[in-house]
């Protein structure tokens, strides 16, 4: 029998912090945070993780090309608090969950390996052998 860490989150567990996702991309796409670095740059929310008691979330953001990523980051950061009101007000839950924002490295790191793949020497290995047909 798996243990509790071997599952993986519950399925209420990814729903709501597929809802969070949801009522943060919202937020931001419509210019409510009263931020002008936040209405400038469109931010990409992600994913958002939540813990197993609902009470924190960590929030995965890419702003769009990559722009002022430290700088976006700096603003959601600053705004965590009016974020935190305004998800929980939309939100039926007993306790609203502490927002922290980091950087979504996820697409650096599929690029770096696509290149990684493209490198002659690599694509001559994966090919497949002469005279293997």
């Amino acid at each position: 029998m798996k243990t509790e860490k071997e599952k993986g989150p519950s399925v209420r567990v990814l729903r709501v912090g597929e809802q969070v996702r949801h009522l943060l991309s919202e937020i931001l796409a419509r210019g409510d945070a009263h931020d002008e670095l936040l209405a400038k740059h469109p931010v990409s929310i992600t994913e958002v993780r939540m813990s197993p008691d609902l009470r924190h979330a960590t929030v995965f953001v890419k702003p769009l090309l990559g722009k002022n990523e430290e700088a976006v980051l700096k603003a959601l950061r600053t705004n965590t608090a009016w974020l935190q009101k305004s998800v929980a007000e939309k939100m039926s839950m007993k306790y609203a969950a502490k927002l922290k924002f980091v950087s979504d490295e996820s697409f650096d790191e599929a690029s770096h390996i696509d290149k990684l793949l493209r490198d002659p020497k690599v694509a001559r290995d994966l090919g497949t052998p002469e005279g293997a047909d």
